[in-house]
């Protein structure tokens, strides 16, 4: 499959799979969770997760990055999968009542321990995925990724609205963990039988450090749950974690689908011995011309959105909403941050840069929670400055990639940005009661604001313009192949 196919296929299952998740927390928001019972299991699950970091073990990048892969590296590499999430799902487990105590909220140890119970499902889909994406088979993902969120959004609302709280969330993680299981290993079998731990060097060093490496970012990256849920008050975590998850949403539903495409195409291309200065040119471009534009435009009508959407009790997320978009723009113009230099085999140098990444990350954040929940939000764009300046000349200087050319880049991107919001920008200054605009409202003036933004994209000879007039002829060349 072409890359722009894998695309395609991996943006269409992002697409439907974020449409369903995000129903699902709209109706489980307005109708049925607080803000409270939602930051319950935020801290929960921000607890599990930087265990979890482990669960991958760099397996991912590892079978892609394979230049030969036969049965028995597959057999190794998924007993070394399941041995390390039952381990992850086990620590969850045992640590979940001193977690609780620590925060005061015996609620938290049952969430924990569904939680856990998870990834020992989730053990099974890690090398079958792996498999499938070093294979470019994003159609079978499609499937994988669609099923797997609509078996988790039907759990969460049926218990939600049966009155299981914070747990509706929790037990839906398990039935999804065991749906993807399911689904990846009736199209890519990839069972660890008989087990194999015979030869495992190789994986365990590449392992061991992608490990080290992704658990330094864990912390940093998932902490901010914990962090607000200790200084601050259970409905500000939910707050909190209502605002990141509607701004982190919209970012992977941008560019979170390409992303998962992009590191097998750079890493065919790296085997293939060629340069990846200008394809990462490319991509930097198409990044920060769709995304930059979403963020922009989510913070100017974050208002009428969460009020339309959320209902007026969840409106303290407005002001918080709106600052973590801002700092979102930041961490989409150097993309692939971690990836290129995995692919250099620059592990020691990319540790070191994440080391001081995280160290600022946490010290904000703790910094800003200390004062309220705004400052917490506000904290993310001081750290999104900082981020960018650690990667920026590591990343380029890895691919040979001048800075100067990045400049043209940004200022083509920041143009096709303003062209894109100028419709709800107007709105907000002129319109009277623009904070209670209806949904069909909003989307009249994002659909105009999408024909300015196409029309600054094709003025600006922008290179994501070139990308969608390609994607558009293979598409017309592909009907008329089917017609004929």
């Amino acid at each position: 499959m072409s890359v722009r196919g894998a695309a395609a296929w991996a943006m269409g299952g992002q697409y439907l799979a974020f449409a369903i998740q995000f129903v699902s927390s709209v109706v489980i928001s307005r109708l049925f969770l607080a803000p409270a019972e939602v930051g319950l299991f935020s801290i929960a699950l921000a607890a599990a997760m930087m265990v979890a970091i482990l669960q991958d073990f760099g397996l991912t990048r590892y079978v892609a990055g394979l230049l030969d892969l036969d049965a028995d590296e597959i057999a190794r590499c998924s007993s070394v999968a399941v041995a390390f999430s039952w381990a992850i799902g086990i620590a969850i487990a045992l640590g979940a009542p001193a977690l609780a105590a620590f925060y005061g909220q015996p609620g938290l140890a049952p969430i924990l321990w569904a939680i856990a119970l998870s990834y020992l499902f989730s053990a099974f889909a890690i090398v079958p995925s792996a498999l499938l994406s070093r294979e470019m088979a994003f159609s079978r993902l499609f499937v994988v990724n669609v099923g797997a969120a609509t078996v988790q959004a039907i759990v969460a609302i049926g218990l939600a609205m049966a009155g299981y709280s914070a747990l509706a969330l929790a037990w839906a993680m398990v039935a999804a963990a065991a749906m993807k299981a399911l689904l990846t290993q009736a199209m890519r079998p990839a069972l660890p039988l008989p087990p194999r731990f015979d030869g495992l060097s190789a994986v365990l060093r590449f392992g061991s450090q992608s490990s080290y490496l992704f658990v330094i970012g864990a912390i940093g990256s998932r902490s901010a749950d914990l962090i607000v849920g200790k200084f601050l008050s259970l409905a500000a975590t939910g707050i909190y974690t209502r605002s990141t998850g509607l701004a982190t949403q919209l970012r992977a539903l941008v560019s979170g689908a390409i992303g998962s495409v992009l590191y097998p195409a750079l890493a065919r291309l790296k085997r293939q011995g060629e340069s990846l200065a200008e394809p990462y040119l490319r991509i930097v471009a198409c990044f920060t011309a769709t995304t930059w534009p979403a963020m922009a435009g989510l913070a100017i009508g974050a208002e009428p959105l969460v009020g339309a959407l959320f209902g007026p009790r969840w409106l303290g997320v407005v002001p918080i909403l709106q600052l973590i978009a801002i700092g979102e723009m930041l961490f989409e113009a150097l993309p692939l941050q971690m990836e290129i230099p995995i692919l250099h085999g620059e592990m020691r140098r990319l540790t070191r840069r994440n080391l001081v990444d995280t160290a600022a990350s946490i010290s904000l954040l703790i910094a800003g929670a200390l004062i309220s929940v705004e400052m917490a939000a506000a904290s993310r764009i001081a750290y999104g400055a900082i981020w960018f300046l650690i990667y920026l000349h590591f990343v380029c200087g890895l691919i040979g990639l001048s800075l100067r050319r990045l400049v043209p880049v940004y200022a083509k991107s920041l143009a096709a940005t303003a062209a894109a919001v100028m419709p709800l920008l107007v709105a907000a200054y002129l319109l009277p009661d623009y904070s209670r605009c209806g949904l069909a409202t909003l989307a009249g003036l994002a659909g105009l604001g999408a024909l300015f933004w196409l029309a600054a994209l094709w003025l600006l000879r922008h290179p994501l313009h070139g990308e969608i007039v390609d994607i558009l002829a293979g598409l017309r060349l592909r009907r008329q192949s089917r017609l004929a």
